[in-house]
């Protein structure tokens, strides 16, 4: 329930933030234009968020005569979870990672970089799909999938309104339209990228403490995702993955890299307290 209205609330934001956009660059005109659009962006969202994420991370699907081992244990994680098998897609990275999609259990998607199946053993792998499967049976994959794809179409319009502005191939302009002119539309050039990142703020960090300790009990242990863990963290920090940032949030661990500012604003609790906290648990 809690997510639904999570939902519901960022979708109305990317709305308002569209409608504001539109005024900025053409008035009440341009507001009526990008409120038709939002209404688009948000159909879009719902049903195929998901496959905008997979093609912001570059992913590919992978069959299971291609990893059979990988098969293996997602069925057996999802049987003991009571849900559908996922579709499985390989993210072309050497960094050790993972992220899941879909808007609900029966249209979800887990996917795996390469790095994360040289670089883990088959219990800290085990680890990591359970958490990952514990998004899925929580839930919450829904408002995280929304919240990339909704970052990315604020991002991208950022960039055309900042492109527009500097070019003077925009009209809004203050005249009887209620357009706010140059300034306006950079200032929504600068203000549209801040609302991007507090979306992806919005993604509660508790999320992220539940799904591990869902995980660990799904697994029969919680060493091998604290494990996973410590080595996710030594890759991201050592091999920053190409991945835009706007779906940066769904994986397990930041998979960019960035010093302290990066972790005050990040979705990514600290990865020693996630730890800490696995270990204190009795499984």
């Amino acid at each position: 329930m809690m997510n639904t209205l999570k939902t519901g609330i960022l979708m109305s934001l990317l709305s308002v933030l569209l409608v504001l956009m539109g005024n900025a660059l053409m008035g009440k005109s341009g507001a009526v234009i990008f409120f038709v659009i939002s209404l688009g962006i948000n159909f879009f969202s719902y049903y195929y968020s998901d496959r905008m994420v997979i093609k912001m991370t570059r992913s590919r699907p992978v069959s299971e005569e291609q990893a059979p081992e990988l098969y293996a244990m997602v069925r057996k994680l999802t049987q003991r979870a009571e849900l559908p098998m996922p579709r499985l897609y390989i993210t072309p990275s050497e960094q050790a990672n993972a992220f899941a999609t879909g808007r609900n259990p029966e249209h979800a998607a887990v996917a795996v970089t390469e790095g994360l199946m040289k670089i883990l053993n088959r219990d800290e792998v085990e680890g990591v799909l359970a958490h990952e499967i514990a998004h899925i049976k929580n839930r919450d994959i829904l408002i995280g999938t929304i919240a990339a794809s909704m970052a990315g179409a604020i991002s991208m319009i950022a960039n055309v309104i900042q492109w527009g502005a500097m070019l003077g191939g925009l009209g809004g302009q203050s005249d009887d339209e209620g357009g706010t002119g140059i300034l306006g539309m950079l200032a929504m050039a600068i203000i549209a990228p801040i609302a991007a990142l507090l979306v992806q703020m919005a993604i509660s960090r508790s999320r992220e403490y539940l799904a591990d300790q869902s995980g660990a009990r799904l697994a029969g242990h919680s060493s091998g995702l604290s494990n996973a863990l410590l080595k996710l963290e030594q890759t991201s920090q050592r091999a920053p993955m190409q991945v835009n940032a706007a779906a940066s949030h769904l994986f397990i661990v930041n998979p960019l890299s960035g010093g302290a500012l990066l972790s005050l604003f990040s979705t990514h609790p600290p990865v020693k307290e996630r730890v800490n906290r696995l270990r204190l648990m009795s499984v």
